[in-house]
């Protein structure tokens, strides 16, 4: 990796925010974005607390940005392509010095007393190409100590498979992570973005609750439902859903994500399983479809869905009464025991009673198997 390990030194002006970083948002990068607008989508990144460690503590050469040099905006610059936050964090107290602070905060911070050269010396490794810190950048925000968010970790494995020519393999070895989970996070992120062109999804709630997006193409019903292949190279995954499975991709946005004028069908993520199981289910689908307002719970009994859970139930409490019996014998004169045995025996007498021929097998000939 052609990272040089001489530390250089810059001003803060004569540096450059990248503009192309991921954490931007995909709809916020490109060579054309300026270094002003940049600077304003990162003000919510906590960058006063890196301010005030300056302030503190001055900038260590540990800390070195990485730099490549190269055109923006027409002429060749110092852009960071790793250390952002800091650098924003500079300019922001820079700027608060220079008597424009962008807030009271900022004000505040810039009075405490500035290091002397802190803006005049920032230490910096040159790096000879974009591409040489592709494994770094992947490991260190993607697998690593300072993760990007989910979408943010998708686009950049996007970027590697469509950008680099990487495929499922090569992108896992670089981020340290497994070609699979490599797959599904560009499975996804293709999704988003054929979701994004669609004009009446709001893609917003898509990426807020990417991880969601993410899990659910673990699942074969989901799959299913969207025409979906994994099992297919990176050219043949450009575009996951096909034209035939476009509107099934808008009820599926609309029910797991929401829309402006409805909430999605359940917010807990550990109900993605079930939610595979009801696109498995016609009638499910069918009601979800019908119905202005549907209720998550109703689909996944038209699916029967739930089956899985009540026979993790009765599992356990078949598991426990076995226990119980190995003690029971111990506390036959307990009266809290007693009890406990009396609520037992009504909550199962109710339950076989669902099953008039296991009732009368296990209650003898002649007892009521009705409900009264």
């Amino acid at each position: 990796m052609a990272v040089h390990q001489e530390i250089l030194r810059a001003a803060v002006d004569e540096l450059s925010l990248d503009p192309l970083n991921p954490r931007l948002g995909r709809k916020n990068t490109g060579r054309g974005v300026t270094q002003e607008r940049v600077l304003e989508l990162m003000r919510s990144w906590s960058l006063e607390e890196l301010a005030i460690s300056f302030v503190k503590s001055s900038y260590w050469p540990q800390e070195a940005l990485v730099v490549h040099e190269e055109e923006l905006y027409g002429t060749d610059s110092l852009v960071v392509v790793e250390g952002n936050r800091r650098l924003a964090a500079l300019k922001l107290l820079k700027r608060a010095v220079d008597g424009d602070p962008v807030s009271s905060r900022w004000g505040t911070i810039a009075g405490m007393g500035i290091p002397a050269g802190l803006f005049d010396s920032i230490p910096y490794l040159l790096v000879d190409d974009r591409s040489d810190i592709v494994a770094f950048l992947g490991f260190r925000h993607v697998t690593g100590i300072k993760e990007w968010s989910p979408a943010e970790k998708a686009e950049y494995i996007g970027k590697l498979i469509d950008d680099e020519g990487f495929d499922y393999r090569e992108a896992a070895r670089t981020i340290g992570s497994k070609a699979d989970t490599v797959r599904r996070n560009y499975a996804a992120y293709r999704i988003l973005l054929q979701l994004e062109a669609l004009d009446d999804v709001e893609v917003a709630y898509v990426e807020e609750r990417f991880s969601v997006l993410f899990l659910s193409l673990r699942e074969v019903g989901v799959r299913s439902f969207l025409g979906v292949d994994l099992d297919v190279e990176p050219d043949q995954l450009h575009e996951p859903v096909g034209d035939d499975h476009m509107n099934d991709l808008r009820d599926f946005a609309a029910w797991l994500f929401g829309t402006p004028d409805s909430s999605p069908l359940f917010s807990d993520s550990r109900y993605v399983g079930t939610f595979a199981r009801v696109l498995e289910s016609d009638a499910a689908i069918e009601y979800l479809r019908s119905t202005d307002t549907p209720s998550f719970e109703l689909a996944v009994r038209k699916a029967g869905a739930d089956k899985p859970e009540l026979m993790g139930h009765l599992t356990a409490a078949t598991d426990n009464i076995e226990q119980a019996l190995s003690l029971v014998h111990l506390f036959t004169s307990a009266p809290d025991v007693r009890s406990a045995v009396e609520r037992l025996g009504k909550g199962s007498l109710a339950l076989v009673r669902w099953f008039p021929d296991l009732a009368v097998h296990l209650l003898g000939e002649g007892h009521e198997t009705d409900s009264d």
